[in-house]
């Protein structure tokens, strides 16, 4: 089997015309009856996207106006953290500053009411010296002039003596 390749190449003028014919009728055809529906449906792809085009802008704009917004409320938290931070730290070393004048203030009271329980405590215990010395001298005295002065008077004499000697 012998394959003429010519023969499937062959140009023909006439077959080429006819060709060319056949291409131009089926064209204004399909301009007259269907041209409108295609350029209909290229506009409204067009328009689709263009749409799409349009949406995507504007999101992308709403997108940077949050970004922008939420960047700022970020920012103000800071600050505000920053504050309520500040604010603590202050409230704390005035609180500090509080306890320690309220702990000094009550050593000091403690300091004050030790020191007047001593002196109390320093004039009992002379008035008990000065009672057993009292008691001590009157007896000695007693002892001494047991029948020359009566008791009374011995007391007294006693007692104008350690007044005497303070």
């Amino acid at each position: 089997m012998n394959i003429n390749i010519e023969n499937y190449l062959r140009l023909n003028f006439t077959d080429m015309i006819l060709i060319l014919i056949s291409t131009l009728l089926i064209c204004l055809i399909a301009k007259k009856y269907f041209w409108h529906y295609v350029l209909e449906y290229l506009d409204n792809r067009k328009k689709l996207i263009q749409d799409e085009l349009d949406n995507a802008k504007k999101s992308e704009q709403e997108a940077e106006e949050y970004k922008q917004k939420y960047a700022q409320q970020l920012k103000s938290a800071k600050a505000e953290a920053n504050a309520i931070l500040d604010k603590a730290r202050e409230e704390a070393n005035v609180q500090r500053d509080q306890i320690v004048e309220k702990a000094q203030l009550e050593a000091k009271m403690k300091l004050e009411k030790a020191q007047q329980d001593i002196e109390t405590e320093v004039h009992h215990a002379k008035k008990q010296i000065q009672e057993e010395i009292t008691e001590v001298a009157f007896m000695a005295a007693q002892k001494i002039l047991e029948k020359e002065i009566d008791e009374e008077t011995q007391k007294n004499y006693v007692e104008a003596f350690i007044k005497e000697e303070k």
